[in-house]
């Protein structure tokens, strides 16, 4: 009977959830018991979901996700592009919250 790596699965919620994305519309959906996170670019919406359950012990009702594609820039004359984002709004079951200010 072999054992089953958790080591593997736990490393990889890491690698899913990369940081809170803090701004005013994402405190506005604090107040619907939402949160919005920087995610990894291959991440699907069910690793985002068992990845943020995992971490921070909460019940994930739904998980939207969306790609802010990256701005043309120009730096002493010269253009370049910033990178994408993948962002995901994660939201929570009623009476439960995240304070994305403390760390994991």
């Amino acid at each position: 009977m072999a054992k089953k790596e958790v080591k593997a699965v736990e490393n990889r919620h890491y690698d899913v959830v990369l940081a809170p994305h803090i701004t005013e519309k994402a405190t506005l959906l604090s107040e619907n018991n939402a949160v919005v996170f920087k995610v990894a670019k291959d991440a699907t919406k069910p690793e985002i979901k068992a990845a943020v359950e995992a971490l921070f012990g909460v019940n994930v009702i739904g998980v939207n996700t969306l790609v802010q594609k990256g701005k043309v820039k120009r730096w002493k004359g010269k253009p370049y592009t910033r990178n994408d984002v993948k962002k995901a709004v994660v939201r929570l079951a009623e009476g439960q919250s995240i304070d994305v200010t403390t760390g994991i």
